[in-house]
């Protein structure tokens, strides 16, 4: 992405101020913050939590049993309340807002992911804001500790996120529960490619009721974001400017460094993957791809095996040499039918497209 990407996570605890409702005040307060930075020119997708916060609300705090059904119930009432307000807020600074819902299965099988990305890509080049939550109309085993924190480290994955910020109702990650603990420290930041156990150890859980995630969350998304290169910065909600601090450098919160760039990471999966199928390119499509272009249908002269959308692919030269590997946006029966053609004929052949390349340079590793 050109524009620098930012993924800002919000919880119930920062949505709520720790009371028992949303506080238009904070939220407010937020969106203006982000409106600023997309005005800057920053890609900026916001991970929500507070459906069911809302929920209750609208329903006045019913007594209602912790399982899931009642949970569910919440969130179908809550989330678009929850929408409302994002659009609302955002539409007075003239950006549009986007609902979009996930669950880990759409980030867990490759297919789905890639429509995934492609949808919120397709948002953000539109300069829109897509609000990102957690299923939980229709999610079962998603809706636990975690969700929306994990949730947000996948996204952060997911569009090659540049930072992704982790708000809460905590200065930072401390040695100890603060609450508890007037010894705490502050941790400042984490630089470490293991994060040492005796932060886990030092990491608690959410108190209030409404939220759930707690601080062990926030870390495990802090882990799971840097090692895809995302650079984590786990920050108090409250604070004034928080996010325009970040963006400008000032040091607020504990900062969690990434051990792997954003390409090695994205390398590393292409080519561990077991390859699918392959293509054979003709002598342009080569020159082309050793350029740094993408791969186009019109350079494939044959596609070998039997292979879904997502999967990985070797790409071969005229010779049989393999010269890259990446992950195909068309199944093995599509593209036996647009190989050869020009990109301006594929939604006429199939009837749609995923987009113009066959394989993008960005899921490509040339070998």
């Amino acid at each position: 992405m050109i524009n620098p990407s930012i993924v800002i996570k919000l919880g119930t605890s920062t949505l709520t101020e720790g009371s028992t409702h949303l506080s238009m005040p904070r939220m407010v307060e937020l969106v203006r913050q982000m409106a600023h930075l997309h005005n800057r020119g920053y890609s900026i997708v916001v991970v929500s939590s507070g459906a069911i916060a809302a929920g209750r609300e609208a329903l006045n705090y019913p007594d209602l049993p912790k399982e899931i059904p009642a949970k569910q119930m919440l969130a179908a009432v809550g989330q678009p309340r929850l929408m409302g307000i994002y659009e609302r807020l955002f539409s007075l600074y003239g950006i549009t807002a986007a609902q979009v819902l996930l669950t880990r299965a759409d980030l867990a099988d490759r297919r789905r992911y890639l429509n995934s990305r492609n949808t919120l890509e397709a948002l953000l080049s539109q300069r829109v804001i897509p609000v990102v939550n957690e299923n939980d109309t229709v999610a079962t085993e998603e809706i636990r500790v975690g969700d929306n924190d994990n949730l947000s480290a996948l996204v952060a994955n997911l569009i090659d996120a540049d930072l992704l910020v982790l708000l809460t109702d905590q200065p930072g990650l401390y040695t100890a529960d603060p609450r508890r603990d007037p010894e705490a420290k502050l941790i400042e930041e984490v630089t470490a490619a293991e994060i040492p156990d005796e932060l886990w150890a030092a990491a608690g859980g959410s108190r209030n009721g409404l939220g759930t995630g707690g601080m062990v969350t926030k870390l495990q998304a802090a882990d799971l974001a840097r090692r895809s290169g995302v650079k984590v910065v786990i920050a108090p909600g409250g604070e004034e400017d928080i996010l325009l601090q970040l963006t400008a450098g000032v040091r607020v919160g504990t900062v969690f460094y990434p051990v792997a760039t954003a390409v090695e990471s994205r390398k590393r999966y292409i080519v561990a993957g077991l390859a699918a199928g392959s293509v054979r390119i003709d002598e342009g499509a080569c020159a082309a791809l050793h350029q740094g272009s993408s791969l186009l249908p019109v350079g494939i002269k044959q596609v070998e095996g039997d292979f879904g959308r997502g999967d990985t692919l070797r790409v071969l030269d005229a010779s049989g040499r393999e010269i890259a590997r990446g992950l195909t946006n068309y199944n093995s029966e599509d593209l036996k039918k647009i190989y050869g053609h020009h990109s301006d004929e594929i939604e006429a052949i199939l009837g749609y497209m995923y987009g113009e390349e066959v394989i993008h340079r960005r899921n490509m590793v040339m070998l």
